[in-house]
């Protein structure tokens, strides 16, 4: 973006690199010795787990971490969903509604850093294609998995050695590999363990050119969600479920029924729930309020009439077709939805162990330790949460 740069008062301000590693599990480093992750863990703070917010799926997690907001309050309700207002269906698949900032909800953190003159950059991220409020980040690329890791965090070595007034002081990077091997091959298997260690040789790499740099670059690690090994023998068959009626969403661990007429939901609801076997189901409005999805929380009216849940290690299927052994988009208390969170840098405290929290409180955290100021009644998260993790200036 042509012309934009830090004003100077941002120019003495902390770095900060957010990574998520897509699927990487509160227990990975340890269960597969993530070398560099385990050491730079010591050398800050780790979490016992950071529990991800319903549903626990990538897109609404990546952009729960940027907006502080969960997924019914930012808009990015599933992976893809009907929305009632457009008629039409978003896709995570689909390359130009994901460029599209009608879907995104809430501030995103590179949207605060531009808005107060602060360059950020990003190199992929859920949303960091769009420009929400007219702001992409300065820097940002379209997700191209044919781009090697050495390429891309030779592009942050850059962006690192760029003169003050161009340099990015909040970056975002995101690894796909991990979530890619434990879907295709479970979370206990040897291609998930080879993707871990890839994740934690890069992450190993990105520390040392923060370190050449000899700026204070503060690393935050996270991921999106964990991972469940699944019953692949014994699926659970869809419903069936009348589409002159119903506009299905599908997925392994939720489905959503958007009704086209409302008098056919309850009846459509009590026969479901009078035959469910493996899975719980539930209106909108009955929805655990521990989910933060019902009927008062749905501010863009995205979330289904009717949903259905089901229950680990069992997973929807639909025709009988083969199905991967891992999975994750379940209630975030199942312990295997956890996700992985620590940070280490100049701002955190060293060698403390916190215990698990919410990723709703990762938002506020960053946008303290960069200086940013925004509206705390405008987000879910919290400073007072992680604080105690940050170094008193």
């Amino acid at each position: 973006m042509p012309g934009r740069q830090n004003a100077i008062h941002q120019q003495d301000k902390p770095y900060v690199i957010l990574i998520s590693a897509d699927g990487f599990r509160s227990d990975f480093a340890k269960k597969y010795q993530a070398k560099n992750l385990i050491a730079l863990g010591e050398q800050g703070v780790v979490a016992d787990y950071m529990q991800p917010s319903f549903p626990s799926l990538t897109f609404p997690n990546h952009y729960t971490i940027v907006t502080g907001l969960y997924p019914a309050h930012h808009g990015l309700v599933d992976n893809s969903f009907y929305d009632r207002k457009r008629q039409q269906t978003y896709g995570m698949q689909d390359k130009k509604m994901v460029a599209d900032p009608y879907w995104y909800g809430g501030t995103p953190l590179w949207v605060l850093a531009e808005q107060q003159q602060m360059i950020a950059a990003s190199f992929y991220w859920v949303a960091s294609e769009a420009p929400i409020q007219q702001l992409p980040p300065t820097y940002h690329y379209f997700y191209n998995e044919k781009i090697s890791i050495d390429q891309r965090i030779e592009t942050v070595k850059e962006w690192l050695a760029l003169p003050r007034d161009k340099r990015p002081h909040f970056i975002s990077f995101y690894f796909p590999e991990v979530d890619h091997a434990a879907h295709s091959f479970g979370p206990d298997s040897k291609e998930t363990a080879e993707a871990v260690q890839f994740v934690d040789e890069s992450i190993g790499k990105l520390q040392k050119v923060a370190a050449a740099s000899g700026l204070p670059v503060n690393f935050v690690f996270v991921a999106d969600h964990g991972m469940a090994k699944v019953d692949q023998q014994n699926t659970i068959p869809y419903p069936t479920i009348d589409t002159a009626l119903f506009t299905i969403n599908s997925g392994s661990a939720v489905l959503q029924l958007y009704a086209k007429d409302k008098n056919s939901i309850l009846p459509f609801y009590e026969n479901l729930k009078k035959n469910a076997v493996d899975y719980d189901v539930y209106l909108k409005s009955t929805m655990p309020a521990s989910l933060h999805y019902s009927t008062d929380d749905d501010r863009y009216n995205r979330i289904g009439d009717i949903i259905l849940l089901a229950r680990l290690p069992k997973v929807f299927n639909r025709g009988g077709r083969p199905t991967g052994p891992g999975k994750h988009g379940f209630d975030p208390h199942y312990p295997d939805m956890r996700a992985s969170f620590q940070a280490w840098g100049p701002a955190f405290k060293k060698g403390l162990q916190i215990q698990g929290f919410e990723n709703i409180h990762v938002y506020p955290l960053i946008a303290e330790i960069l200086g940013l100021q925004y509206d705390a009644t405008k987000i879910d998260g919290k400073l007072e949460t992680l604080k105690k993790i940050i170094n008193t200036k």
